[in-house]
């Protein structure tokens, strides 16, 4: 290879690894404004969102922002889950910074229990002030 050559490819490989370098990754915090995972297993943004239950299981109405405690995420290969299964993540369901309610979770941040490469399912309970817990979300699937 040419000289000019060579370095027109050092030239090029070094602005294709800047452009990649800056999808979904870096930075000291990620889009929803969680730190990334330690030990420097980051992986890209995989956001899940959903909207609150406006209902209790027996069809009572609530009021998501003042009757409901937290958010559980659970994440298996599997797409089955039981009551038995422990939640991978517990989510407040109002966030403590806005007073809004939480919407939204990066996956990434389960980081070392999720890695690139598997296909995951991940589903979603809210749990009221009064500890009664939703059916679990239909399971959606994802992977890295």
């Amino acid at each position: 290879m040419p000289v000019v050559g060579r370095y027109g490819f050092i030239l090029w490989l070094f602005i294709a690894l800047g452009m990649f370098s800056g999808c979904g990754g870096g930075g000291s915090s990620s889009s929803d404004g969680t730190q990334p995972p330690v030990g420097g297993n980051s992986l890209p943004p995989k956001i899940l969102s959903w909207a609150p239950p406006t209902s209790y299981t027996d069809a009572t109405p609530m009021n998501p922002a003042t009757d409901l405690d937290y958010f559980e995420i659970y994440v298996h290969e599997s797409f089955i889950f039981a009551d038995t299964d422990t939640p991978q993540a517990v989510v407040r369901a109002l966030d403590p910074a806005t007073h809004s309610l939480t919407t939204s979770f990066n996956l990434a941040n389960l980081s070392p229990y999720v890695t690139v490469g598997p296909r995951y399912y991940v589903s979603l309970r809210a749990v009221a002030i009064t500890g009664l817990k939703s059916e679990f979300s239909s399971p959606a699937s994802f992977s890295f």
